[in-house]
């Protein structure tokens, strides 16, 4: 699977009807009709993809969008940014305070998180277990990508490792965005 065709892909399912697990689940199907090596070749293009997204800042842009995030938070998080298609996802990589930019990041903003229904939130975490459903219905092996190297697992940046607690340090990393989402902790 090319680079495009996975971009394709992840397109296409964003545009199924239902919710997020419901276009996991199309892609799910749409890989089980690929030969194996091309299931195993989208879950090691997801792999790499998701990993340009984990640096420190792309946390701390997460926890400002989320109000908090934990490390599966954090993967959950990158795998909706895919949803937010190729463009956005590769200029975010580079800087994350673009996401300032961004109209959907922009509406959640705008409304109080409690306002938020499951389908606002941030995360696609059930993305992350297609190709592996995938590949058991192809193969009939269970857990065959985790023995090829490609376990579903929560993010963890590595270097330049920051505290992305720091709201200061976050502010200054992180200008547009934390301006965004100010009023939220200008009322919590």
């Amino acid at each position: 699977m090319t680079d495009e065709a996975f971009w394709q892909l992840i397109g296409r399912a964003v545009e199924q009807p239902g919710d997020r697990d419901e276009r996991a689940e199309w892609v799910t199907e749409e890989l089980t009709r690929l030969p194996v090596a091309g299931v195993v070749e989208f879950a090691r293009r997801l792999a790499v993809v998701c990993g340009a997204a984990d640096t420190w800042t792309m946390w701390a842009a997460a926890r400002v969008v989320a109000d908090g995030c934990s490390a599966e938070g954090f993967r959950s998080f990158q795998l909706w940014l895919l949803t937010l298609g190729r463009a956005v996802f590769e200029r975010a990589v580079v800087d994350p305070d673009s996401l300032a930019e961004v109209a959907q990041v922009r509406a959640l903003a705008a409304r109080p998180m409690r306002e938020w229904s499951d389908q606002d939130w941030p995360e696609w975490e059930s993305l992350d277990f297609a190709a592996h459903e995938a590949h058991q219905e192809v193969t009939g092996e269970e857990f065959g990508l985790e023995r090829l190297g490609l376990a579903v697992a929560a993010s963890r940046p590595g270097a330049d490792a920051w505290d992305i607690a720091d709201e200061d340090e976050v502010a200054v990393r992180l200008p547009r965005l934390s301006a965004l989402f100010a009023d939220r902790h200008a009322t919590a």
